[in-house]
């Protein structure tokens, strides 16, 4: 399995008044460790729309273990959990700096036509993308 791994250094403004990360702030990690994993694989998401697509989220969950701090640098573990030539399930694990998991989660997407939002197969309009996340799903 390919596993992506992005350093994020916490900001100010990502944090509430006791200096810990606000919870919706790890969901724009898992985006940013979402496009990272792509950009690894050789694939962009400008590339995707560029060609009428988008991959809007189906279901998001995160689970919250222990709190990341302002001054930090987390780690975003990402990777391809399941994978199914129209459906893709992302996995997620953040880790503060001491190497303490901190957050985990998944995230569904589909590919759809911006144009209608319909639905379609990665297996058939991207080829390409299809066989590098089989490929890394079996890694």
């Amino acid at each position: 399995m390919v596993i992506n791994e992005t350093n994020v250094k916490v900001r100010y403004q990502e944090t509430d008044q006791m200096g810990v990360v606000y919870h919706a702030n790890y969901l724009v990690w898992f985006e940013i460790g979402r496009t990272h994993l792509i950009e690894q694989l050789g694939f962009s998401y400008a590339q995707m729309e560029n060609e009428g697509v988008v991959s809007p989220v189906l279901d998001i969950e995160a689970k919250y273990k222990q709190a990341i701090r302002y001054g930090q640098t987390a780690k975003v573990k990402t990777w391809i959990d399941h994978y199914d030539g129209f459906r893709v399930i992302y996995g997620y694990e953040i880790y503060s700096e001491d190497g303490t998991l901190s957050v985990t989660g998944k995230s569904t997407h589909v590919c759809v036509k911006k144009s209608n939002f319909r639905p379609i197969s990665i297996r058939k309009h991207f080829p390409d993308w299809h066989e590098a996340y089989l490929e890394a799903v079996e890694e």
